[in-house]
C-alpha cells in the first residue's frame, strides 16, 4: 500500500512538471509539490458552515433559525442539500471552471467536498450520484458538463456510483440568472426527462455548480421522484446570501 501511494505521488509530481497545474482560486501556476491550490490562496475560499439552512444549506446568521427566508417562503421538491462555498469568494473560480475550460478544477472541488461534507454525505446513504445535465447544444458548444466532471471525481472518491446518462435535458431553456422565481419554474417545465427505469434507486445526490433559487434542482428532483426515487439530496459548489 505504501509503495502504491509513493508511486502515485511520484506520478503526480512528474505530471505536474510536464503539465503544471493552475490554482483554482487565482489561476496562477502552482509550484511543484504544493498540491491543488497555491499557498497564497489557501485561506481565500469562504466555506458554508453551521448555522446553515436545514433545507438549502445557505449560511444563516443566527443559531435559533432553522430555515433561510427563501425556504420559509416556498417549498422544495428536493429533500435537502448543502453548498460548499459562499458564492462571492469563489465566483471567478467557478466561472473559469464553467466557461473557461478549466476542467482540472473538478478534482480540487471534489476533494474539498469530501473534506468538508464527508459526514453529511455518509448520512445521506445515497446509492447514486447524478450530475444536473445540460442541453446537448450547450454540451457541444462548451465541450463538457461541469457538474458531470465534479460528480465523476466525487464518485471516484466516495465509491457511490455516478449515473450520468440517467437524467437528460430535453428542452433548451433560456439562462436562469435574469429570471424571477416564477419565471425560472416556468422556464424549466418539461426541461428534463428520465432515460431509463430508476425504481431500483432509493436515495440520490444531485451535483450542480451554483445554487440560486433551487428551481433547477427541484425540476430534476420532480422527475426522479415521479420515477420512484424516494429521497433526492443535492450538493452544490456555491450558494449566495441573497439567492
Amino acid at each position: 500500500m505504501r509503495d502504491h501511494e509513493s508511486g502515485t505521488r511520484l506520478r503526480d509530481v512528474l505530471c505536474n512538471m510536464v503539465f503544471p497545474r493552475r490554482c483554482p482560486v487565482c489561476d496562477d501556476l502552482i509550484p511543484v509539490g504544493e498540491g491543488l491550490i497555491c499557498r497564497q490562496c489557501a485561506a481565500k475560499p469562504q466555506y458554508i458552515v453551521e448555522p446553515r439552512c436545514r433545507r438549502c444549506g445557505k449560511q444563516l446568521m443566527g443559531d435559533g433559525q432553522e430555515f433561510c427566508a427563501d425556504c420559509q417562503r416556498r417549498r422544495h421538491v428536493y429533500d435537502y442539500g448543502y453548498a460548499l462555498y459562499d458564492y462571492q469568494s469563489m465566483r471567478k473560480s467557478v466561472y473559469r471552471f464553467k466557461y473557461g475550460g478549466r476542467c482540472e478544477y473538478a478534482a480540487f472541488y471534489a476533494q474539498e467536498i469530501c473534506r468538508w461534507l464527508s459526514h453529511e454525505i455518509l448520512l445521506m446513504d445515497a446509492d447514486a450520484i447524478i450530475p444536473v445535465p445540460i442541453h446537448p447544444s450547450r454540451l457541444r458548444c462548451r465541450g463538457y458538463n461541469q457538474a458531470e466532471l465534479v460528480a465523476a471525481e466525487l464518485s471516484r472518491l466516495t465509491g457511490i456510483p455516478m449515473y450520468d446518462k440517467l437524467v437528460q435535458r430535453s428542452r433548451k431553456t433560456v439562462p436562469q440568472k435574469e429570471l424571477t422565481i416564477q419565471e425560472r419554474q416556468n422556464n424549466l417545465k418539461k426541461a428534463f426527462n428520465i432515460s431509463t427505469n430508476v425504481v431500483k434507486l432509493n436515495k440520490t445526490i444531485l451535483i450542480d455548480d451554483i445554487y440560486t433559487t433551487g428551481s433547477t434542482l427541484d425540476a430534476v428532483a420532480l422527475e426522479l421522484k415521479r420515477h420512484g426515487v424516494k429521497s433526492v439530496y443535492f450538493i452544490a459548489l456555491c450558494i449566495g446570501e441573497g439567492m
